[in-house]
């Protein structure tokens, strides 16, 4: 441009102010030289189509100095108005002035050229980035995430999945139909009468471990998924999960039961909604549940306010969710996002909770929303049969007092389960891993005991002969009744009428009334003062005895001490004693007379206002009803031929 703008300054050098020849055509070589100019700057085209628009081709062509210089008035100052023809006079500021004109038209557009070819250069550097993000897309597209190491380690993962040991011993032994959950016939009928129906209803399942509630609850949708009329579909989901391990976020971050909301802020959120502010919304477990049965193991042991926000989602049968980012206006939200953050999701199912905590530790909001069925105690028969039907899917044989030695260490039947696999694989060790001709002997049995520092679960403690001043209470702990044993002795006070009672504390302030109430109505029945006597009451072992059940089976005792009156041994007595003789209703009857069975108890005295609480089909023990104290004095002590022991 400095060599072009030298080339345009030196055509007017030394350029005569008159008009004589020389002159004349020095200022025609400018003329011409401009010309040359306006043609490289506009090009021989579109000069003529110029010159055209603006009536100046004639004047182009014109001999004259004067009108050629018009001719590039018009061109170079893109007038078509300029008609006056300048005089020769006028012609060298004229030419002055248009050599400005086309100098700053030439810096200008050279400007501009440099402008676009940077605005160019740009737009091809963006292209290429766009086109190389494009191709990276399109590459990603196709083989995801993936890399040779991702696929080599997915590969070492498949692999190892190949290196199957064994099949797990529960796997086999797990009952497969009702007829193998042994000694919950009512329970299961129970709860059939609530599941398998066109109207089911939550449920909660109560009862110790390991006798089948999670198998009996899966068996149950099974069986309704294939009858006609029943609310359930073919495919109806069995949702399984336990209480212990649901944990949540106050914030609603994380919530696997209800579901949770991840805010753009928070890790988790998916890439391309956290970059465009959309918070994403995600179903938890009720949904997936979505109309079939969702099944809490330990339902006891959720959190309280989690068992709470699970009452409400019952209630509505949907779950709803709510975020700060969330705009309903914005239209890059998805449609599904939107869905659930504006209708929720659906959470239309059957709860089935299942627990071994006691019906009053449940919350009462729940237990008002839910049937509840209670399984029962295995009995050392119920032990018995689970093993001899475990050993015949292991397809083993075993010594005929295998089967009664495990029932002595265990009322589950999981663990039952468990005490038999293990001395299955001592036999098969013992065998050199043929494992052909199998038996299980009690030794291995005892070898596994042993090992696992087990203890027998019951004791035998009822007998066929009588003792003076000791008789078998009941009590419940969980839902396992168990036997308690209750004695006393009596001596003549050194000095009439300033005898003492003792009493062993850690028995509790409950027993301690108990023991109180008793020597009322000793006094009130045989009109004898018990401080005329030195009187010792125990409970053997020192059990805790949390409710006033104990107050009959302590006055008994007391009575048989003082009155010198054998008690039999296989018998045993539950009831809460009034101060007016009278017997009264107390909690847990059928835990407690299965205690009692297994303890080899064949008699269990019990208040008459407990009579409906009797479990019915009763095997091995006989339960008898009483009122007052006068009727079980005469149950238990007339007509008693028994040897003293």
């Amino acid at each position: 441009m400095k060599v072009f703008l030298e080339k345009i300054k030196g055509s007017i050098k030394n350029t005569p102010p008159g008009g004589n020849l020389q002159g004349q055509a020095q200022v025609a070589k400018q003329v011409n030289a401009l010309y040359g100019l306006v043609s490289n700057l506009y090009g021989p085209d579109r000069l003529v189509l110029r010159a055209g628009k603006l009536n100046a081709l004639q004047l182009m062509r014109s001999e004259r100095i004067e009108e050629r210089v018009l001719a590039l008035q018009k061109l170079v100052f893109e007038d078509p108005t300029l008609d006056s023809v300048p005089t020769p006079e006028e012609v060298p500021e004229i030419i002055q002035k248009l050599e400005d004109e086309i100098a700053d038209i030439v810096a200008r557009r050279t400007v501009e050229d440099e402008i676009e070819r940077k605005v160019n250069e740009k737009l091809q550097a963006r292209h290429e980035d766009y086109v190389r993000e494009i191709r990276m897309q399109v590459v990603k597209e196709n083989t995801g995430t993936e890399n040779a190491q991702t696929l080599k380690k997915l590969a070492l993962l498949e692999k190892l999945e190949q290196r199957n040991l064994s099949r797990s011993a529960m796997d086999i032994l797990r009952p497969g139909c009702f007829d193998e959950i042994v000694g919950q016939e009512r329970a299961i009928k129970a709860l059939l009468a609530k599941l398998v129906t066109p109207y089911p209803q939550h449920i909660l399942l109560y009862g110790p471990p390991g006798v089948g509630k999670t198998t009996a609850a899966r068996l149950a949708l099974e069986m309704s998924r294939q009858l006609e009329g029943n609310p359930f579909s073919g495919d109806a989901p069995f949702v399984e999960v336990n209480g212990t391990t649901l944990r949540w976020d106050p914030r609603e971050v994380t919530n696997p039961l209800l579901g949770s909301v991840h805010d753009p802020i928070y890790q988790g959120a998916r890439k391309d909604l956290a970059d465009g502010g959309i918070p994403e919304p995600k179903p938890g477990l009720v949904t997936d549940a979505q109309g079939g049965v969702l099944f809490i193991d330990e339902i006891g042991e959720m959190d309280p306010i989690l068992q709470n926000k699970l009452l409400k989602v019952l209630e509505d049968k949907r779950v709803f969710f709510s975020s700060a980012y969330y705009d309903p206006h914005d239209t890059n939200v998805p449609q599904y996002v939107k869905k659930l953050f504006e209708e929720g999701a659906p959470a239309d199912f059957i709860l089935i909770g299942a627990t071994t905590r006691d019906p009053e530790e449940i919350n009462p909001a729940i237990r008002s929303r839910c049937a509840e069925v209670f399984f029962e105690p295995l009995t050392p028969a119920d032990i018995k049969d689970i093993v001899i039907q475990a050993a015949g899917k292991l397809g083993v044989s075993m010594d005929d007092s295998v089967a009664d030695i495990i029932g002595q260490y265990t009322i589950e039947g999981r663990k039952a389960v468990s005490i038999l696999s293990d001395a299955y694989g001592l036999s098969w060790r013992n065998s050199n891993g043929s494992g052909k001709g199998i038996i299980i002997s009690p030794d291995e049995i005892y070898e596994v005991t042993q090992s696992g520092r087990l203890t027998p679960y019951v004791f035998m403690k009822a007998s066929d002969s009588c003792e003076v001043g000791k008789i078998f209470g009941l009590g419940v702990h969980g839902f396992l009744g168990s036997v308690i044993e209750i004695e006393a002795v009596a001596f003549p006070a050194r000095v009439k009428g300033k005898g003492g009672i003792r009493f062993n504390d850690t028995a509790g302030s409950m027993a301690k009334d108990s023991v109180f109430n008793a020597a009322s109505v000793f006094r009130k029945i045989t009109g004898e003062d018990l401080h005329n006597y030195d009187v010792h009451i125990n409970i053997v072992g020192g059990g805790k005895i949390d409710g006033p059940s104990a107050g009959t089976a302590i006055f008994l005792a007391l009575y048989s001490a003082i009155q010198n009156k054998p008690i039999p041994q296989d018998i045993a007595v539950t009831g809460e004693l009034s101060i007016q003789g009278r017997i009264r209703a107390v909690g847990g009857i059928p835990e407690k007379i299965y205690g009692a069975r297994q303890a080899g108890i064949k008699k269990v005295l019990v208040p008459g206002d407990n009579t409906k609480d009797i479990p019915p089909g009763l095997k091995g023990i006989m339960v008898s009803p009483i009122l007052g104290v006068e009727e079980i004095i005469n149950s238990i002590f007339k007509n008693n031929s028994r040897l003293v022991n």
